[in-house]
């Protein structure tokens, strides 16, 4: 499954589970008592929250995709790496890449190709958190 359909399914599965919540919510208020407002009320503030985080995620992806788009169009290509038999990067090759894209953030700290680099390495060094913290580095530098 590619990632723009897995991303879509999820985007539409927090809809469905929002709106499902939204109605809750209603429920609650409909109720009357304080209790049951106040409890409604957090509700809405959680859907209001995950609309937010979901919109962000996917605005990081999209501006991450023309970012990947503009290097590929520069002739900036990824090296090949030996794959282990399930597809995955081998460890020890992920590291040095990331030792090197390191390396290059450290050196221009303000391009947001080397942060964009250093993404993709923590990604292919399996540290997601870390990858989406550089991505929207690389993205703030690339707008600014």
């Amino acid at each position: 499954m590619s990632p723009k359909v897995s991303a879509g399914i999820t985007v539409g599965a927090t809809v469905v589970v929002g709106a499902y919540m939204v109605v809750r919510a209603y429920d609650l208020f409909r109720t009357g008592s304080v209790a049951g407002s106040a409890l409604g009320a957090g509700v809405l503030l959680l859907v209001l929250l995950g609309g937010l985080l979901v919109v962000g995620e996917v605005r990081l992806a999209a501006a991450s995709q023309r970012l990947g788009s503009e290097l590929a169009a520069e002739g900036s290509v990824e090296p090949d790496l030996p794959l282990t038999a399930s597809g995955r990067v081998v460890k020890e090759a992920a590291d040095a890449h990331f030792s090197l894209r390191q390396a290059e953030v450290e050196q221009a700290p303000e391009d947001w190709r080397a942060w964009y680099r250093l993404a993709v390495a923590y990604d292919l060094a399996r540290d997601s958190s870390r990858g989406r913290r550089a991505m929207r580095t690389a993205v703030r530098l690339r707008r600014g």
